[in-house]
């Protein structure tokens, strides 16, 4: 997209770095020290989706390298209802197709990765996005620090590096080789990613951009490297249309004897070829780059790191929207899915199940697509369905994580234990010691009372995510396991109080550490931290129960009594439930 200015500027940036980088954790290189902030990303068809928040709403956002700033269409700011008004200098954006005169929204609060950050701002212009996208996110967010894109991982990280100098900062590439490019300059009026590449030996510039889900040569670029439409090998491809202006344009795939970038040559390729519009690159490199590639863009460098992470670099597979005014309109199982995963993000259930369902018709071998319809039937409290999709989902693809996860938390609720234990000693199997996973799967062992294997997980956890901003939940969760289990408690009593340290009004945690004093039987701070949770939410259950069990142990009978009842009415079978943990009057 064309670059403007944004009126937030340095303002913003110092905002986020505040709020951002201060608590992040760091990757040691020598001298060099890189902190990083990670953005979780769920691919939706070929876009890169972040989740955030906006003043509260929950809403999905497409990770845009290759736009300046961030862009939201005028429908999705008004169902967000974001006020609206005037760009600066009536400004007009551009795209790969077309252009459009632009507003300006500003959010009050913007939650990102779990951090609020105050007054973002939003061009307000273009089409309506894809996969449920509430919007762009852009250069302006992304390209603030150094960026690490391991989107096969489903991972964007922001990254600082303190005292780098000219380290190599392909951190990961210890056991592989690297590529480097050099960046042209970028500004915080003009911030692009753009480097040099090589196409059939002709030189040409290169964006980097998140935001396409193929990569493009735009038709001047593709002519001077000996390629032109209606000669022999060129063959049309279809319409493509961008996600500003109205124009739809032909496009071509074409043969070439090498593209080049770096240390990285690619012989006897094929690429989509159009009459795009791109101000100051020949070439965006989309979706299927990044995927087949880990890439850092070390602005504090001036340079971009990257490795293969194998596959086909070019993706000619992705088809084009269709022309005319259905063009978000699905014609595929992947458009179904992507849609219907959307409307789920959305709490549009039914919208949802009604798209996975083709998907699931159109691709009856695609386990996924299983997996996310049942996902959607849970949240329309549809639960033996959805717990029949995650068997299918698991027949077809017998290692799934989140699927794995998702049956065994289902099991739980449905008082299968057994069943459940059986999924999660399958997960654990599977997963990686340091992965992100263990934090689920620890709560998840807790929840189907197998104690002590779910404070196994967790020490895995909090021992490979030091300063991760889980971090307190997860000390929560094994302090809460300990609890309930009855043992360990001086090591619950040091968890929880570590907890409330990072998040001293955290209700659940005052609560959990209410049951550990409960416990040892401290009563008078077991009401104290009981009182302090149900202040804060007085409609937590076992808070309530806790606190009653406290009470008439104490010999407050009818105060105690009140308290059982008033939790029984939140929860009825909690009595029960915490009588099997031996936790009574």
């Amino acid at each position: 997209m064309t670059a403007v200015e944004s009126s937030s500027g340095s303002a913003f940036a110092i905002l986020v770095a505040l709020s951002i980088l201060s608590a992040a954790p760091e990757i040691a290189l020598a001298a060099c020290r890189l902190a990083k902030f990670e953005l979780p990303v769920t691919m939706s068809g070929h876009k890169p989706m972040i989740s955030a928040r906006v003043n509260g709403a929950a809403a999905l956002f497409i990770a845009d390298s290759g736009a300046s700033f961030n862009v939201m269409p005028p429908g999705e700011a008004a169902r967000l209802g974001l006020p609206v008004g005037p760009a600066p200098f009536s400004l007009h954006l551009g795209g790969v197709t077309g252009e459009g005169a632009a507003s300006l929204a500003t959010v009050r609060t913007f939650t990102l990765g779990g951090v609020p950050i105050s007054d973002v701002e939003f061009f307000v212009v273009g089409n309506e996005m894809a996969a449920g996208a509430a919007g762009v996110l852009g250069e302006s967010v992304l390209g603030m620090f150094d960026t690490e894109y391991d989107l096969a991982n489903g991972m964007i990280r922001l990254m600082q590096a303190r005292d780098c100098g000219r380290s190599v900062l392909a951190y990961w590439a210890t056991n592989q080789s690297y590529s480097v490019v050099d960046l042209e300059r970028s500004t915080a009026r003009d911030p692009q990613i753009i480097g040099t590449a090589y196409l059939n030996g002709e030189k040409i510039r290169v964006l980097f951009d998140t935001g396409a889900p193929a990569s493009i040569v735009r038709l001047r670029a593709a002519q001077r490297a000996g390629a032109r439409p209606g000669e022999p090998g060129v063959v049309p491809a279809g319409f493509i249309h961008g996600a500003i202006g109205q124009r739809e344009l032909p496009s071509w795939i074409a043969p070439f004897a090498s593209f080049k970038i770096g240390d990285e040559e690619i012989l006897n390729t094929r690429l989509r070829i159009g009459d795009i519009r791109l101000r100051d690159s020949d070439m965006l490199l989309g979706v299927d780059f990044f995927l087949s590639h880990r890439i850092y863009v070390a602005s504090s460098q001036g340079k971009v790191y990257f490795t293969y992470n194998g596959g086909p670099v070019f993706d000619l597979s992705i088809p084009p929207p269709p022309s005319g005014g259905a063009s978000d309109e699905p014609r595929d199982a992947v458009g179904f899915a992507r849609r219907g995963s959307a409307y789920t993000a959305r709490h549009e259930f039914k919208r949802a199940i009604a798209d996975l369902t083709r998907a699931c018709e159109l691709a009856p071998t695609e386990a996924d697509y299983f997996y996310e319809r049942g996902v959607a039937r849970l949240g329309n409290r549809q639960p033996e369905l959805a717990l029949a999709d995650f068997d299918e989902s698991l027949k077809l693809a017998p290692d799934n994580l989140p699927t794995l996860a998702a049956r065994a938390a289902l099991r739980t609720e449905r008082g299968d234990p057994s069943g459940a234990t059986a999924d999660l000693d399958a997960a654990d199997r599977l997963a990686a010691r340091d992965a992100m996973i263990r934090l689920q799967l620890g709560e998840l062992y807790a929840r189907a009372g197998q104690f002590e294997r779910g404070i196994a997980q967790l020490d895995l956890w909090i021992g490979a995510h030091r300063g991760d901003a889980g971090m307190a939940a997860a000390l929560n969760g094994r302090c809460r396991a300990r609890a309930q289990w009855g043992r360990e408690l001086d090591q619950a009593l040091k968890d929880c109080n570590a907890a409330l340290r990072l998040n001293p009004t955290a209700a659940a945690f005052l609560d959990s550490r209410g049951l550990v004093r409960l416990r040892r039987g401290e009563l008078g701070a077991a009401i104290a931290d009981y009182d302090a949770a149900l202040k804060l939410n007085p409609a937590r259950a076992w808070a309530l129960y806790g606190r009653g069990v406290a009470r008439l142990r104490q010999g407050l009978t009818d105060a105690g009594r009140a308290d059982i009842a008033a939790a029984t009415a939140l929860e009825p079978h909690i009595a029960a439930a915490a009588g099997a943990r031996g936790i009574a009057p």
